[in-house]
């Protein structure tokens, strides 16, 4: 009879009503991705509306573009990441980039699986800003329009 007690662990005395849980907010997974993202060079996160800045969210309340889901059954976490990425840069290989970076920063931080990296460009950075190339061809079409004789 002594000998089956040998072999209990004592953890299972010590521990056995225990449950160890551990959950990790959103805000924690937006910042390392936050941090992946101001390492890879030709990508940026999109910027808040002006309903933020009316509202003076700031921090990760005002973070836009990154959206996740936990499966705390399978222990895995779904990121999905909505980026302006800069023109001339190769948008497949940036997107390997921005997954695999992401990936292993999740996994060795929060030693949780991630199943999935959907990354969404949604538009192009220009190195002049979009107001400037509108009013130059509105300048191009009045100068144009003048010129032309009837």
């Amino acid at each position: 009879m002594h000998d089956q007690f040998k072999e209990l662990d004592t953890k299972e005395l010590k521990f056995a009503d225990t449950v160890f849980v551990r959950d990790i907010e959103t805000r924690v997974f937006q910042a390392i991705v936050i941090k992946c993202l101001a390492e890879i060079e030709g990508v940026a996160l999109l910027e808040g509306n002006l309903l933020d800045n009316l509202l003076g969210r700031e921090g990760n309340e005002r973070i836009k573009g990154i959206h996740v889901e936990q499966d705390s059954k399978n222990h895995s976490v779904s990121i999905k990441v909505e980026l302006n990425v800069a023109h001339g840069i190769s948008i497949p290989q940036k997107a390997e980039e921005v997954q695999s970076k992401i990936t292993s920063e999740v996994c060795q931080l929060t030693g949780l699986h991630v199943s999935c990296v959907h990354v969404v460009f949604k538009a192009l950075i220009s190195d002049t800003p979009l107001e400037q190339v509108i009013e130059e061809e509105i300048i191009k079409e009045d100068e144009e329009f003048s010129t032309e004789e009837f």
